[in-house]
């Protein structure tokens, strides 16, 4: 018999404070967020500016409401709708778990266009810096699934290497597919963005890194999504595809038109002299 990774038994909260209990999964939130903010402080003033390093600090507040508000209320429309409606203050207890990386992307899409409505910054161009960002965020939150034992692969062959017994499985190795969601929404993703983004030409055309985001992210989530296991309450779809592929799609087609639209519109030249000093 073949040798099998057994998934090393973390404890999901990282440390207790008195009555307080801090999990690795909140970690993963603060990390990304406060990670990504300072990045985003240095990417807002490259040439074209597009906004200040104070407002990249005020953005924080902003897209934290739009990461958890928005990820938990896709979660309850997308997956369990009937289960909340008979159930609604369940709808409040995020520290269960169960948030949706497509409606925490509408959260944030809503939070950047008040936002620039608020100070009057110019949305594309501001969207195309915070998209860059995401992926350490996504990366963070991939390892804590993985971490907490959560979000586990379809049946892997026990001939791979890293094929792995989850705990509350029936016991058959599985693909670590937290680790691939990890590797290709996180860090690969963060690493074709980085590299766009460094090119001024393409900084030049608002909305280009936001589409590429968005086309990114899709094929990468439909990559992984056939070797992650589907959430047990609803399976599989028509054709073995799975909801996670299915919301992908438009988000694929939207970041595609987006990019077509960006060489389309006049190059952007920045936030005007005097707005870099007031904004």
């Amino acid at each position: 018999m073949l040798p099998v990774l057994m998934f090393p038994q973390f404890d999901p909260v990282l440390v207790h404070l008195g009555p307080l209990a801090v999990r690795w999964y909140a970690l993963a939130y603060i990390a990304g967020i406060v990670i990504g903010i300072q990045l985003l402080k240095r990417l807002v003033t490259w040439t074209p500016r597009a906004a200040t390093p104070e407002l990249a600090d005020d953005f924080l507040v902003w897209v934290t409401l739009g990461i958890v508000l928005g990820g938990r209320l896709g979660y309850v429309l997308f997956y369990q709708p009937m289960a909340f409606m008979a159930h609604p203050a369940q709808i409040f207890a995020v520290w269960q778990g169960g948030m949706s990386f497509h409606g925490g992307t509408i959260g944030v899409i809503l939070a950047m266009l008040l936002f620039c409505r608020r100070y009057g910054l110019k949305f594309l161009a501001f969207a195309d810096r915070v998209t860059t960002i995401v992926p350490i965020g996504l990366g963070f939150g991939r390892i804590a699934n993985f971490i907490n034992g959560e979000l586990w692969g379809r049946y892997a062959d026990p001939s791979l290497p890293w094929a792995m017994i989850f705990p509350d499985t029936d016991g058959h190795p599985r693909h670590p597919s937290q680790l691939y969601e990890a590797l290709t929404e996180g860090l690969l993703l963060f690493l074709v963005l980085l590299f766009a983004a460094r090119q001024q030409k393409l900084r030049e055309r608002p909305g280009f890194l936001a589409g590429l985001f968005l086309v990114g992210y899709g094929c990468a989530r439909i990559f992984c999504e056939c070797f992650r296991e589907p959430d047990a309450f609803l399976g599989y779809f028509p054709f073995g595809v799975t909801m996670g592929q299915i919301l992908s799609i438009p988000m694929i087609l939207a970041g595609i038109l987006l990019m077509l639209y960006a060489f389309r519109a006049p190059v952007y030249a920045g936030l005007p002299p005097e707005e870099q000093k007031s904004a």
